[in-house]
């Protein structure tokens, strides 16, 4: 096998198999950062050996025995009296099946659990918890991370190392958090994965609007999370990102430029995320605590994704379901989101005192979003040198090409 074959074949066995790989190596040396500097020291090694003696038939579990044998070798060298070493390679034979030992189907779902808690505990910040959470969890290199959130490769490196340090100074443990700790450290977990998806669904930066694949990866966490923690919250965020998810086909044309949703073609969304994104909001609705935010927000994309039209569509509803997620978890966003739901429910005046009212508080200053709904409200309501003034400002404060030239495509409509 050639180079490039092992490598393809890394990568593969890499994308799928990474969190248990690293979940179990942290539960055999119990020490997260090293597990995941094993793991790669294996990827390494596997790269060579691989491609002269070929993929072996286990190729998951010949990275875990490597892995397992540096860290053999690691305790080794950080001291030859060391407690913990003289445990480990105590009964240590070549004979012994050291991925067997590692890779215990009641303990899995609790190793990627452990990792999606440890990669987003709260004593790292937010940018720290995204990129290690996609490098341990999501199993993507620092040049995936890198090139997703549009920072050199180095300052993605520093974050996950100085990320590793601050763990092991706090001495995280390797472990599902205990009940008490669950429900506050479970919130964090969410508001990561879904600050993933919004990156890849809105690229705040770039020259693609969709980065499916970093959706898609999201969405993989997820699903990967309501299968460990089966909370109604944890359903309901698997709900907003399969409904929202589902649109995206029909989110841009046959060049690349953006499709608005009232001229998106909607046999071409996706019905069966419909479908999986409808189950899990009836999950997360039936546990009879009420919805919490990611699920309000999935019920306002079911009433969207359930709609023949955008004129068919039920607004009456999505303004309620928009206040009820202001009060439950407001933001100058939410707002603004139903300040369109507003002037679609009850006209284009109704909405553009809602967008004037986050503008007069001085919310969402320096973002394009404001004053590009503000542009089409008021182009709605035929003050055309308003609406142009307020788009250019929006094209001028939008980082994203591919948004930028539908903006000032809006402009020249206008003209």
């Amino acid at each position: 096998m050639g180079a490039n074959a092992a490598r393809g074949a890394v990568e593969a066995v890499w994308r799928m198999e990474s969190a248990r790989i690293v979940g179990a190596l942290a539960r055999y040396t119990g020490d997260f950062p090293l597990a995941e500097d094993l793991a790669q020291e294996a990827l390494a090694e596997a790269l060579v050996s691989w491609s002269v003696n070929g993929v072996p038939a286990e190729p998951a579990g010949w990275l875990l025995t490597t892995g397992r044998r540096r860290a053999i070798d690691a305790f080794r060298r950080r001291a030859a009296r060391d407690e913990k070493y003289a445990l480990l390679a105590r009964d240590l034979s070549v004979e012994e099946p050291g991925a067997d030992a590692l890779f215990d189907p009641a303990a899995i779902n609790d190793d990627v659990l452990s990792l999606m808690f440890i990669s987003c505990h709260p004593v790292l910040s937010k940018e720290a918890r995204i990129a290690l959470t996609l490098r341990v969890v999501a199993g993507l290199a620092s040049n995936e991370i890198a090139k997703a959130f549009l920072v050199p490769v180095a300052t993605i490196q520093a974050r996950i190392t100085r990320a590793k340090k601050t763990l092991a100074a706090a001495k995280v443990p390797f472990a599902v958090p205990e009940p008490d700790e669950l429900a506050a450290r479970l919130g964090s977990v969410l508001q990561v994965i879904y600050l993933i998806f919004t990156e890849g669904s809105f690229a705040s930066g770039g020259d693609d609007w969709i980065r499916t694949d970093l959706a898609g990866e999201a969405r993989r966490l997820a699903r990967v999370l309501v299968r460990i923690s089966p909370e109604p919250e944890v359903f309901g965020l698997v709900a907003l990102l399969e409904l929202t998810a589902a649109r995206f086909p029909a989110r841009l044309d046959a060049s690349g430029q953006p499709v608005l949703l009232e001229d998106q073609d909607r046999r071409r969304w996706d019905r069966s995320a419909i479908r999986r994104g409808r189950g899990a909001l009836a999950r997360a609705a039936g546990s009879g605590r009420g919805l919490g935010a990611y699920g309000l927000q999935a019920s306002i994309a079911e009433c969207h994704a359930v709609a023949p039209s955008v004129a068919g569509t039920d607004w009456s509803r999505i303004v309620i379901l928009y206040e009820a997620l202001g009060r439950l978890a407001p933001s100058p966003i939410v707002e603004l989101n139903r300040a369109v739901a507003v002037a679609m429910a009850s006209g284009p005046a109704q909405g553009l005192k809602v967008v004037d009212a986050i503008a007069a508080r001085g919310e969402l200053a320096g973002s394009h979003l404001l004053p590009s709904v503000r542009g089409e409200l008021l182009a709605r309501l035929g003050r055309r040198e308003d609406a142009r003034s307020a788009l250019l400002e929006a094209v001028g404060l939008c980082g994203n090409a591919v948004e930028r030239a539908a903006l000032e495509r809006k402009v020249d409509g206008l003209s």
